[in-house]
């Protein structure tokens, strides 16, 4: 079950609804390349590979030359060329060049 939990950013205050699984949205300039749900999703970090679960804590990353691994019903792999991820309260957001 989703739940609320309670930001604050300076004075104001907002709720913002978590999701019970990992949503994964990977974009390119061109298009939307995968947006689902998934147990967990492996990138190219510039400091090397790192893994995100769900619960994970709020990052934004570049990311390298390398592959993108998503677990879980439907699993789903993707080369790039670089890129950037954000995750925050169980979304995870990425940008992405694709490799050629």
């Amino acid at each position: 079950m989703a739940k609320e939990v309670k930001r604050q950013d300076g004075n104001a205050v907002e709720w913002t609804v978590v999701p019970d699984a990992l949503e994964v949205t990977i974009v390119s300039p061109e298009q939307t390349l995968y947006a689902g749900t998934v147990e967990s999703i492996t990138v190219p970090g510039e400091r090397g590979r790192f893994e995100v679960l769900k619960g994970h804590a709020p990052i934004i990353s570049s990311l390298t030359a390398g592959t993108i691994i998503c677990t879980g019903e439907d699993p789903f792999e993707l080369a790039i060329s670089g890129g950037f991820i954000e995750v925050a309260h169980n979304r995870v957001s990425l940008c992405v060049e694709e490799s050629v």
